[in-house]
């Protein structure tokens, strides 16, 4: 990989191009009392394209918190890579102050306490007032959206995404990519797709019978901006089968397919794109992998994995860039484009600080028609936070709210073992919040909820473990087909990340007898999210819901039972 200082060097515009530094200085402003929407906003037009990405929104219409990752571990050449630094270590990497609301937005440590003080994070109708913002500066702005957009809330799961369908719209979007949006159903999506204003794209969607382009989606679309012809290529999530229910989607195979991507941004380049730009769900690993096989891509806007970072990375001549999740931020990219070629760039993150940013009237009131149907079961008070502890959920082993679920699956269902799926998505809550109703559908909300009561024996549990373990550390990132570690209720274990699979999981101890594991015994489990169709069993929202009302305060003590070696 070319370094960041050679590129800096062999750009023509290097001078004009911003990383870090000029996310540190919003941080700085506001520690002074001085932060203000222009300064968020405040960017030095440059070249003569700009792009606008936001991704995995999974359905925040509002403002909310969301707790970066305390654990996000990368395994072979990404060992200690970004975006695998958390904290401290991303503070120091980047010039962060402690205690800054860039600190806040970009990391864990004591989030609760600044939650108290800068807010809630995102917004559509802020980031409307974002994207307008951008448009009054440069007006042939494309703005890309990078998927999971129509799924993880109350009134998404109870509209089938059309909430989100018409207030994206009002955004005016130019082309968007797909993952969970997927689970609403094969027909359901076609229903959606063939009414949208702007491009469905995805190189990547397949006819399973046919192994040919998916009809409905295109692999790419050419807009002209700032006198350059601009090729964007979709690149929806590739593991579709395997994370989410393939019999929910069955006319469609989807897969990473680099081979046609090389072969989509030869066509785009020969029908003579000067700028080819991806827009894709992979996820960041899988991203910059695909960067260093795949030439000639110019711009890489990543999504999936969630992760927020200042300043783009560069694979070669590629720049990857992604934008976080749930609304917390927008990333504008201005690029100079010269004789078909990218000659230099600038970039920012501009964080979405609810309490700063305006609400956009429009955005606002459409917003506002969408809840009302639902407003009196959305604001229903389940509990309270206890002060102790902060519900989140965002890493590779469990968080608060997972614990949550799985003590809920314990209980609700009298069940020895709980299994929650290792999701990403769901804001977090602080201490002394009160719990609705669409907190809890924040963190549970899909279309295949149902919570499942079985037996396994000690052996298949191992095995789902260690299967669940190498979708997330094998250190081929083309093998990394899951989200994070399968939360696990009423037992602990041992992981080492730097073993080959079936070697990374033991100690596996039930918690509350201390007894290993037995791999001959049958165990009553309880779970959800299963990918198997005719699942049986409650929904899990219901579950949850139930279980924090008999404790009316909810205290989750921290999670010691995961022990985790070869980071």
């Amino acid at each position: 990989m070319i370094s960041r200082r050679d590129f800096l060097q062999a750009s023509m515009a290097a001078s004009a191009i911003v990383g870090a530094s000029g996310f540190g200085n919003w941080g700085r402003l506001a520690a002074q009392q001085l932060l203000t929407q222009d300064d968020l906003l405040s960017f030095e037009t440059f070249g003569n394209v700009s792009l606008i990405h936001l991704t995995d929104i999974h359905a925040q219409l509002n403002p909310m918190y969301f707790r970066e990752p305390e654990i996000n571990i990368g395994v072979g050449e990404n060992k200690g890579e970004v975006p695998h630094i958390t904290g401290a270590d991303f503070r120091r990497l980047y010039g962060i102050e402690d205690g800054s609301p860039s600190a806040y937005a970009l990391t864990y440590n004591d989030f609760a306490s600044l939650a108290k003080g800068y807010g809630k994070m995102g917004g559509l109708d802020r980031i409307a007032t974002v994207v307008k913002a951008i448009r009054a500066d440069r007006p042939d702005a494309l703005l890309l959206d990078g998927g999971d957009t129509w799924q993880g809330s109350y009134t998404c799961y109870h509209t089938q995404g059309q909430d989100m369908v018409n207030t994206m719209n009002l955004l005016k979007p130019d082309a968007m990519t797909f993952h969970w949006e997927f689970t609403l159903g094969q027909d359901r999506v076609r229903e959606i797709v063939e009414n949208l204003p702007f491009a469905a794209l995805g190189q990547n969607i397949f006819d399973a019978m046919w192994d040919e382009p998916a009809a409905e989606f295109a692999p790419y679309k050419f807009f002209e901006r700032g006198g350059v012809k601009i090729a964007v290529i979709g690149q929806a999530f590739p593991y579709m089968p395997i994370a989410n229910p393939g019999w929910m989607f069955p006319d469609y195979s989807f897969g990473i397919r680099d081979e046609n991507m090389q072969a989509m941004v030869d066509e785009c380049r020969a029908k003579g794109a000067e700028c080819v730009v991806v827009l894709s769900h992979n996820g960041f690993d899988v991203d910059k992998k695909m960067a260093e096989r795949v030439q000639g891509i110019d711009v890489v806007l990543s999504g999936h994995t969630h992760d927020a970072l200042p300043e783009p990375y560069l694979v070669g001549e590629t720049i990857v860039i992604p934008s976080g999740s749930h609304g917390k931020f927008v990333s504008r990219i201005d690029l100079d484009i010269r004789d078909g070629r990218m000659m230099g760039f600038r970039h920012k993150l501009i964080p979405i600080f609810s309490d700063v940013i305006e609400a956009d009237a429009e955005m606002a009131s459409a917003i506002e028609a969408e809840r009302a149907p639902f407003q009196s079961e959305l604001s229903e008070v389940l509990g309270t936070v206890a002060d102790d502890t902060t519900l989140f959920r965002r890493g590779n082993f469990n968080g608060s709210w997972d614990d949550l679920i799985c003590d809920a699956l314990l209980e609700e269902r009298d069940a020895e073992i709980a299994m929650s799926p290792g999701v990403r998505w769901g804001p977090s809550l602080i201490p002394g919040q009160q719990i609705t109703r669409e907190d809890v559908f924040g963190v549970t909300s899909m279309t295949y909820p149902n919570a499942y009561r079985t037996e396994m024996t000690g052996e298949f549990i191992h095995t789902i473990m260690e299967d669940v373990a190498d979708n997330i550390f094998n250190p081929d990132p083309y093998y990394q087909q899951g989200g994070d570690m399968v939360r696990m209720g009423g037992l602990g274990y041992h992981i080492d990340v730097s073993k080959p699979i079936g070697e990374r999981i033991s100690n596996i101890t039930m918690l509350k007898t201390g007894e290993q594991l037995d791999p001959a015994k049958s165990y009553v489990v309880a779970g959800w999210a299963s990918v198997n169709e005719g699942t049986e069993g409650p929904a899990i929202w219901d579950v949850v819901e139930s279980h924090i009302r008999k404790l009316g305060t909810v205290s989750v003590a921290p999670n010691t039972s995961v022990q985790v070696s070869g980071v």
